[in-house]
């Protein structure tokens, strides 16, 4: 069982696209419906303390059927399995992306990426906001992103910092009391 369950947590891992979520939905469909290895109830209890683990969830979540199903050495294996393609990849990735910084085609290429990504990123923004633009709120969500694009490139504060101040000035800018 131990070899079937590092197969297809590779599988799984390797050829879902989506992220986290749609990987663990199959992982549903493999470990709960389709073999019967774990019931519904122990599915839901991996997935929820995988949920509150710090950093990458879904290998909490691999790391976690692995133990449940074959100890120790199972939970080794599929961590194993389930991060060490991934990282290999980036370090390949990063590799690449240096040597080909050195070349003119290659840097424009990458140079048109970087600035679609930004585009993108600009649009989920706006994206975001938009449904905040309304009589009456469009003045407060305009400060809010503006100080919190300010925060960021003047003052050098981390995500995490302009989160926690964007909401505590929300919540005290509701238009009501807070108590």
């Amino acid at each position: 069982m131990l070899g079937t369950l590092v197969a297809l947590s590779f599988r799984v891992v390797t050829f879902t696209f989506g992220g986290g979520e749609p990987t663990m939905a199959v992982f549903y469909q493999e470990l709960v419906e389709r073999r019967k290895w774990l019931s519904p109830e122990t599915y839901a209890l991996i997935f929820g303390l995988a949920r509150v683990t710090p950093g990458t969830n879904l290998l909490a979540f691999c790391v976690g059927c692995g133990w449940h199903l074959r100890g120790w050495p199972g939970a080794l294996a599929v961590g194993l399995v389930t991060s060490l393609p991934g990282s290999a990849a980036a370090v390949w990735l990063s590799s690449m992306y240096g040597a080909l910084g050195r070349n003119p085609g290659a840097a424009a290429v990458v140079g048109g990426m970087l600035a679609a990504a930004v585009g993108l990123m600009a649009g989920g923004a706006c994206q975001l906001v938009r449904r905040y633009l309304r009589p009456g709120q469009t003045l407060r969500a305009l400060v809010l992103t503006v100080g919190a694009l300010g925060l960021s490139l003047s003052l050098g504060w981390s995500p995490i910092w302009i989160l926690a101040a964007a909401s505590l000035a929300g919540a005290c800018w509701r238009g009501k009391a807070l108590v």
